[in-house]
């Protein structure tokens, strides 16, 4: 597999450091970033999902620990909105340039709001996807929310 992508490319340019980790990615698998962690032996709550909302119909980009779930009243205040709810699969797919499973905060087509889940980003080290299928990245925490030119807040539900 090529570990070359919009993602990668992006983290190099911004000269933060990586690690790719491959695994094999099972298409239809409901909870992406559970099976990654399982297939990697990375806990899960250092696997970071990215998922993309809209936020008052904008689009934003939001990363949490795979085994937490989304709060849409907690996105939509972190964004200063009032409502929030998921993008469709199709739509997140033409704005960011990644299929599903292997969307990135990283190298989207183009860059909007991102948060990180606060309390994902409290120790060195997390993983997340690397801009495709079955391709993870190991980087430190503070640096990939730089790079994302990210905000941390709040995002999952209690």
């Amino acid at each position: 597999m090529s570990k070359a992508t919009p993602a990668t490319r992006a983290l190099q340019q911004a000269k933060v450091a990586f690690e790719t980790l491959e695994y094999d990615y099972a298409p239809g698998s409901e909870r992406v970033g559970l099976q990654a962690a399982d297939a990697i032996g990375v806990d899960p709550s250092k696997v970071l999902k990215t998922l993309m909302v809209e936020v008052d119909t904008k689009p934003a980009c939001v990363v949490i620990p795979s085994d937490e779930t989304l709060s849409m009243k907690k996105v939509a205040a972190a964004f200063g909105g009032k409502s929030a709810q998921m993008m469709q699969p199709a739509k997140a797919e033409r704005l960011t340039g990644f299929h599903t499973g292997g969307i990135s905060p990283f190298g989207q087509k183009k860059h909007v709001p991102t948060a990180f889940e606060e309390k994902a980003i409290t120790d060195d080290l997390v993983v997340m996807n690397g801009g495709k299928r079955g391709l993870m990245i190991r980087l430190n925490a503070a640096q990939a929310v730089q790079a994302a030119r990210a905000i941390r807040a709040s995002l999952c539900a209690d």
